[in-house]
């Protein structure tokens, strides 16, 4: 057997609805063509789920790095243990978001081992793509404290399997908590020698877009889970109670989840706002200035302190490598950016101006609960994380 749904309360009902309003807000303000910077967008969601899912393990990635792997641009130096795990995991999401999309697609214990290749693959000691071979014991390094010991490993397949059809049942149900067993359990079946907190938040990411309602970039909440990486494990840890025991009570895990998702959609939208009003005063720069348009986009990107580089610049706009040397030379000399470095390791980023913007337009964070919300619980409880 594996961790059931627990029973719901009213308020984890009213929450779970205001999330689903939320999440279609969200979809509206993510599908939308109209904006030019969607791409932008889209491609710093992917980064910040890369880095967060992998901070999580230790492999602490800087966003350029991560912002590298998702361009598919090969490392300035060596291939570091950390550049090798980064890519390996964009490339297990972008196979997500190809299986999300996919009507003929199967959940099966085989899909799941190859999503596990794909990330582990750089390291063989890791068994890529195979069960464990023996007992796994969770360690809370530098003291050396065993905090979980997953099952047996002759029950692994078979728990697998009942993980399997659980998630292909179509029983009508709230997808979020069926994607949060999905995390909690494969996480508890630590199936794997390494790479088990990887596999089991690519596949919360995987059962929220088969939904279909918001993208897999934006229905992910591992960008929330790598910032709050303490309260993670310590959920996870009194869950768990330190061995492999699926009568557990799973209710203070699916209330952390729906916490995690509310916070992480006021995460988005707020950008979303952000990125609107900076695009606009770029936008506005570009024609008072007479600069060419093509170039919105690139300083736009270069305000979100994302690094400009010749190849990227020649990607967004489609201009040839002498075109692009020639633009970027004329933004610098205009102080709109700064250069950094020289020859095949030069890159930009932005200068004061393009701050002054990116500043301009941040809007508050909030990081409240959704148990706290007038219309869930008029009497605002800690909902017991």
């Amino acid at each position: 057997m594996i961790f059931q749904e627990p029973r719901l309360e009213d308020m984890d009902k009213r929450v779970v609805d205001h999330l689903r309003k939320q999440r279609e807000r969200l979809r509206h303000a993510t599908s939308s063509s109209t904006h030019r910077w969607q791409g932008t967008l889209r491609k710093y969601s992917f980064a910040r789920a890369v880095q967060g899912s992998n901070s999580i393990e230790g492999y602490n990635a800087t966003m350029d790095e991560a912002m590298a792997a998702i361009e598919q641009e090969p490392p300035l130096d060596e291939r570091t243990e950390t550049w090798m795990a980064i890519t390996g995991y964009r490339s297990a999401l972008t196979y997500i978001m190809q299986a999300a999309e996919d009507p003929y697609f199967e959940m099966t214990k085989q899909f799941l081992k190859s999503l596990h290749f794909m990330m582990t693959s750089h390291d063989m000691k890791a068994s890529p793509g195979r069960w464990r071979p023996g007992s796994i014991r969770v360690i809370r390094e530098p003291q050396g404290i065993v905090v979980y010991e997953g099952p047996d490993v002759e029950q692994i397949d078979s728990l697998v399997q009942e993980l399997v059809m659980y998630l292909s049942d179509d029983t009508d149900g709230s997808v979020i908590v069926k994607a949060a067993m999905a995390h909690l359990n494969l996480t508890m079946i630590h199936p794997f020698r390494d790479g088990n907190g990887r596999m089991a938040r690519a596949l919360q990411t995987l059962v929220l877009a088969r939904e279909g309602i918001v993208d897999p970039l934006f229905s992910s909440i591992e960008e929330w889970l790598g910032r709050n990486t303490d309260d993670y494990y310590r959920i996870l840890a009194e869950v768990g109670q330190g061995k492999w025991n699926p009568s557990n009570d799973a209710l203070p895990w699916i209330r952390f989840c729906l916490t995690a998702h509310y916070q992480q959609a006021n995460t988005l939208i707020r950008r979303i706002d952000e990125y609107e009003a900076v695009y606009e005063q770029v936008n506005a720069m570009v024609e008072r200035d007479g600069l060419n348009d093509r170039m919105t986009l690139p300083l736009f990107n270069a305000a979100l302190g994302i690094r400009i580089t010749n190849a990227r610049y020649q990607e967004e706009t489609g201009q040839s490598a002498y075109v692009a040397t020639r633009d970027l030379k004329l933004l610098a000399d205009r102080n709109l950016i700064e250069p950094h470095g020289e020859k095949r390791g030069r890159y930009y980023t932005g200068g004061e101006q393009l701050k002054t913007m990116r500043n301009r337009a941040r809007r508050e964070k909030t990081f409240s609960s959704p148990y706290d919300l007038p219309n869930v619980n008029p009497s605002p409880r800690f909902p017991g994380i």
